[in-house]
């Protein structure tokens, strides 16, 4: 289920300035409100996930960057600085207890902050929509609403960001998708790669996130921003939009809207 948030920016409250990398940032407002709600929803979420039996877990939630119609980029501070009255925000969320009533309930009128130890805006919710669910079919186009995160682990142990393009990430891309539905569906995907398709429709924008900034396990995750078009069964689409794409969809990544 989908939700569109129009938030208030209160400019008087610690200012307009957003860091520029604030996603992770969005991950701890989401989890604050959560818990403020539901402890023992929260620590859930937060904890386990859905676990497979290798022991690897998913969060099946995603959200979206801010949408601000207007702003200016401070590169030499790394700021934002938000010119809008209000910013739009989409969240995502797959699990069973995430109802209308459950999300709406706790995210209206809340007033949370987003920023660092230099910078932090305070936002008001003004409203929740439920967006009406996508018309799925098993050929679609989607288009980024946040960075699409794909992490290939080499045999020294090392990580490598693949972008779109790589020949690897459908393999990446796909499986990924196969083990959400298995956790999701609790039963094997019915469905192979080799009947899954992937096709990158422009050249994927790249973008270095920072996670964690000023922290000591702070580190730098690359994403790829852009539009392709996926062959795939009905229910893959639906966990692609939901619950996001790729990895790290709890930290701001993979956060996907439907093209028509």
């Amino acid at each position: 289920m989908r939700f569109r948030l129009v938030l208030d920016v209160n400019k008087y409250a610690f200012g307009n300035k957003l860091p520029i990398n604030y996603q992770y940032e969005q991950s701890a407002a989401i989890y604050r409100i959560l818990s403020e709600a539901d402890d023992a929803y929260a620590s859930w979420l937060h904890d386990n996930g859905f676990r497979l039996e290798s022991g690897k877990t998913f969060k099946f939630f995603t959200y979206s960057r801010f949408k601000i119609e207007q702003y200016r980029i401070l590169r030499e501070t790394e700021r934002l600085q938000i010119l809008s009255d209000t910013v739009e925000w989409q969240i995502g969320f797959l699990p069973e207890k995430s109802t209308e009533k459950f999300i709406q309930g706790i995210f209206q009128n809340q007033v949370f902050e987003i920023g660092d130890t230099r910078s932090v805006v305070q936002f008001v919710v003004r409203s929740v929509e439920v967006m009406p669910e996508p018309e799925y079919s098993e050929k679609m186009i989607f288009s980024t609403l946040s960075p699409i995160c794909l992490k290939f682990q080499r045999s020294d142990n090392k990580v490598t960001y693949l972008a779109p393009t790589d020949v690897r990430a459908p393999f990446l891309l796909f499986n990924g998708l196969f083990d959400k539905y298995k956790l999701f569906y609790g039963k094997d995907c019915p469905c192979t790669l080799s009947e899954c398709r992937l096709k990158i429709l422009d050249i994927p924008k790249s973008a270095l996130i920072k996670i964690k900034t000023g922290m000591p396990e702070g580190t730098k995750i690359r994403g790829f921003m852009c539009n392709f078009e996926v062959e795939a069964p009905v229910e893959l689409m639906r966990l692609m939009y939901e619950g996001g794409v790729g990895v790290l969809n709890s930290q701001g990544f993979g956060c996907l809207k439907v093209m028509e």
